[in-house]
């Protein structure tokens, strides 16, 4: 079978090398296989190369091509990574037009000057010109859906703020499972050779969908327990005094008063 070092290998694909070490860091082509302190590439690598350019040649983002990369991995059809995906709501298509106006946040989800520079500060909106650029479409689309069930569109995005540097502090400890072992105290990576290091990066590529799936099954039970334990108070609520929602009188314009 032929091998290639990296620089044959970006000669032989019409791939740069720098192109090729970015697909390796974003997980969509292996590592090489490293002979002494040389990393050979196979021909598997070079049908690798070729299918990413042709994905992205027809606007695939790399996410994309990740997730059906994956999927050709373990055997799956296209609509196994297609099925279940949300439809496309009205703030995935204000992404796909790429800007929003201040116009259309204020209507929307009541956004002021202060929440929409929270927003700019979080990274979920990004000024360009007189617009803004939305980030995270999904959230804005469960703010907009929080907002008109009438909560605080600054508190949602201050307690967004405390997941985001949750989040961050359980990334950490994913990548510490690694860097504790081939970095210094200090930081620094170890004296090492290629292979230990190729090996380390291929550790980190491995535990990033382990860490994915784990987090994401350990909020899925969190977020199950914690909406029961709020179902079962308010059902507490509602049985221990059902005559305090007897005293409500409701006025002809559907409002409710509170008699005594």
């Amino acid at each position: 079978m032929a091998e290639y070092r990296i620089n044959e290998l970006a000669d032989i694909s019409g791939v740069s090398v720098r192109n090729i070490r970015v697909y390796q860091d974003r997980g969509l082509l292996p590592s090489p296989k490293i002979k002494g302190r040389t990393g050979w590439y196979s021909q598997e690598h070079l049908v690798r190369l070729n299918l990413i350019s042709k994905l992205l040649d027809r606007g695939y983002t790399f996410a994309t091509i990740s997730e059906l990369l994956l999927a050709a991995h373990y055997g799956m059809k296209v609509e196994h990574v297609l099925d279940g995906e949300p439809k496309g709501g009205r703030w995935r298509t204000f992404k796909r037009a790429a800007t929003i106006t201040m116009t259309e946040l204020r209507r929307t989800i009541g956004a002021t000057d202060t929440t929409i520079a929270m927003s700019q500060r979080l990274g979920l909106l990004a000024k360009e010109g007189a617009q803004y650029a939305i980030k995270s479409p999904e959230l804005l689309e469960g703010a907009e859906v929080l907002v008109k069930a009438g909560i605080d569109l600054e508190s949602l995005l201050r307690k967004w703020e405390r997941v985001q540097n949750d989040l961050d502090d359980v990334a950490d400890s994913f990548v510490a499972i690694i860097t504790d072992k081939y970095f210094g105290e200090d930081g620094q990576l170890l004296d090492l050779e290629e292979k230990e290091v190729a090996k380390a990066a291929h550790l980190i590529r491995t535990v990033r969908p382990m860490a994915h799936e784990i987090v994401q099954s350990a909020f899925r039970r969190a977020l199950d327990r914690k909406i029961s334990i709020a179902i079962g108070e308010a059902s507490e609520i509602l049985e221990g005094d059902p005559g305090e929602f007897d005293q409500i009188d409701i006025a002809p314009d559907g409002s409710g008063t509170q008699t005594t």
